[in-house]
């Protein structure tokens, strides 16, 4: 083959590999999010202590299929009782809750991007429910979306196929770390009354998996929500190996 003939194919195949980057998405550029947020409180009424709607959540042109995702995981945060109907909408939540709560009565709701990296949106989920008692009642999640396959990632999406014993060991290991840093350890009644458990919060963050804990699972109410964190080297050979963060 002539040198002419061989730059020619070079040629091609730089302009074809070039063509192929321009369509494929760039997913170390962060997913455009638009914040929506909105409050409302009962029509009508025009006390100091008049229920309240808040709702500040979040829609992503580019990724319709997350607005409903989000919108849905907001939604199964209002239940009150397992196994309770939600409102079909954000929007007709709003409207029932207004419409039926006494004085006093709150309720917010939130989505937040925690971050995003190596192709993953993580989503921050946050509710607070007030119905005029001592304390309201809080709740967190978690969604993990992978843009490549426009999925949300559960825990065993996350894991190697046998391996979620071992991934509760490594949280476990995390739950003693944080006993530790916190001295918690040195009281045996808390040790005792707080014992390790499993939670669905999950986030693959840049810096470590995060576990996120409703109130009153692991600590005392006025803990708040405690964050564990598992150092990625000790998922070696439990997380999938393209979850790492640069592995992707």
């Amino acid at each position: 083959m002539s040198l002419v003939k061989i730059a020619s194919v070079a040629c091609i195949a730089l302009t074809l590999g070039a063509c192929q980057s321009l369509f494929q998405p760039n997913y170390r550029v962060p997913l455009e999010a638009k914040r929506d947020a909105s409050e409302q409180i009962k029509p009508g009424c025009t006390a100091s202590d008049c229920p309240l709607v808040n709702i500040d959540t979040l829609t992503f042109p580019a990724e319709p299929q997350l607005d409903a995702i989000i919108e849905k995981r907001l939604l199964d945060m209002t239940r009150t009782a397992p196994g309770q109907p939600v409102a079909p909408s954000l929007n007709a939540y709003r409207e029932q809750f207004l419409r039926a709560a006494q004085s006093r009565s709150s309720s917010y709701l939130q989505a937040k991007v925690r971050e995003q990296h190596d192709g993953l949106v993580i989503i921050e989920l946050s509710s607070y429910l007030d119905t005029g008692g001592a304390h309201g009642e809080p709740g967190r999640g978690f969604i993990n979306y992978s843009r490549p396959q426009h999925k949300v990632l559960n825990l065993a999406d996350m894991l190697l196929p046998g391996q979620e014993d071992a991934f509760w060991k490594a949280a476990q290991v995390a739950h003693n770390s944080w006993l530790i840093s916190t001295k918690l350890d040195q009281e045996p009644e808390f040790v005792k009354n707080w014992p390790f458990q499993k939670t669905p919060n999950v986030a693959l963050t840049y810096g470590g998996v995060i576990l996120k804990y409703a109130t009153t699972t692991i600590a005392p109410y006025a803990l708040g929500h405690i964050e564990l964190k598992i150092p990625y080297p000790r998922l070696n050979g439990v997380l999938r190996p393209e979850l790492f963060p640069g592995r992707s």
